[in-house]
């Protein structure tokens, strides 16, 4: 059961996987007793466990983790261990949960939750009867402007929503020498849907409300052979690469339609093919009284436009990033507007609210998102891959619980 803050006993940490996503887990949990004052435990640096152990120990010397540990189940046999994140490949995150809840430790699993959507239902079914705390990384709901938005929204500053349109294009794929890494293997719907796809469709319900159904989804690769490499891959990274080629087996690119539960309308588009757009997240939402759009590319900010009583001074405005935001105040060492923003504040934030609800403390922050949520996600992703096979007819998602 959850570690009370009052037996002052330490939240012992793990993560499985140090790559780049895994590095940033680890991060995050070294800067959680900097923000937001006091209320948690101390926090433990356990170990970091990866299956290459220089990999591993490079990145507990960088981080401060007491140990490199060369496989997940030495995490799972380890009793002194608490809490988990898991951020390995897809297709590892349901056995490694399995194991660790049975273990009686807390888990945040990188998105998406699993590798398959049968997967992803035995998680959820596993959840609803864990004694422990069960969470998923959607590390966006953590940004300070994203937020605001969705209190703008939430508010009803921007009136009746009447579109949301969602992108996230990236480049990581655009170079066709790069390795043929796990990343490209899974079939339709784990590629640029699933990979990148899963943050903004997490992102657009919100702060818009659920999805009802999607149609007109369309998903093309555009290169289809990648070269085997001749070693482990570390996130997008290049690596050596052999003269043998392997077929691509998801997508580089999606596109759809989708409908909300509220009767709005949405479009969304997803890339990993896209030149020259590292981390492209963006999304525009606009209602009868009002618009809000956000870009990662520029986390610190965010555009807001609304009915103004000055006709001709009214336009889109930027709205600096500060203490006014959620999350801001207490989150960053300098508490004032301008400083910037980025990635890492935010995966502080979630391992924040995620240890939050692990020691139980009295004013944690807005909690993560759980495994049922994920497979949320998840069905929707089907639901694009079901219209895409179908010429783009309407696909239903089930009804949000």
């Amino acid at each position: 059961m959850p570690t009370h803050p009052s037996s002052g006993k330490p939240v012992s940490v793990a993560v499985i996987g140090a790559g780049m996503a895994g590095r940033t887990h680890a991060a995050g949990y070294r800067n959680v007793n900097t923000v937001y004052g006091a209320g948690l435990p101390p926090v433990r640096l356990a170990a970091i466990a990866d299956a290459n152990i220089e990999l591993g120990e490079d990145a507990a010397r960088r981080y401060g983790y007491e140990t490199a540990l060369p496989s997940w189940e030495a995490v799972v046999e380890d009793p002194s261990i608490d809490a988990v994140s898991i951020v390995v490949g897809n297709h590892l995150h349901r056995p490694i949960a399995e194991a660790l809840i049975a273990a009686g430790k807390h888990v945040l699993c990188e998105k998406p939750l699993a590798g398959s959507l049968a997967d992803a239902r035995a998680m959820a079914e596993v959840e609803r009867t864990a004694e422990v705390v069960t969470a998923v990384g959607y590390t966006f709901r953590r940004s300070p402007a994203i937020a605001a938005i969705r209190d703008h929204v939430r508010g009803g500053e921007l009136g009746d929503l009447s579109l949301f349109s969602g992108r996230y294009w990236c480049d990581y794929a655009t170079d066709p020498n790069g390795p043929l890494s796990w990343r490209f293997k899974g079939g339709p719907g784990s590629g640029a849907l699933g990979d990148v796809g899963a943050h903004v469709i997490d992102v657009a319900e919100y702060v818009a409300g659920p999805i009802a159904s999607v149609s007109g989804a369309s998903l093309s690769t555009q290169i289809p052979k990648r070269p085997l490499p001749l070693g482990a891959v570390v996130g997008h990274n290049a690596a050596p690469v052999s003269d043998e080629v392997g077929e691509v087996e998801n997508e580089d690119t999606a596109s759809f339609t989708a409908r909300f539960e509220s009767g709005l309308v949405g479009t969304f588009s997803l890339s990993r093919t896209a030149f020259g757009l590292p981390n492209g997240l963006s999304f525009d939402v606009v209602g009868l009284g009002g618009r809000a759009a956000f870009d990662q590319h520029r986390p610190a900010e965010y555009l807001f436009d609304d009915a103004q009583p000055e006709a001709r001074t009214r336009g889109a405005r930027h709205i600096i990033a500060g203490p006014q935001l959620p999350y801001f105040a207490g989150g960053y060492p300098m508490e004032a507007p301008g400083v910037g923003g980025g990635n890492a504040e935010m995966f502080t934030y979630q391992a924040r609210a995620f240890l939050d609800q692990v020691a139980g403390v009295a004013e944690p922050l807005p909690a993560c998102a759980t495994f049922a949520d994920a497979l949320r996600t998840m069905e929707i992703i089907q639901a694009v891959v079901e219209s895409s096979r179908n010429g783009g007819a309407v696909a239903t998602v089930p009804p949000h619980a």
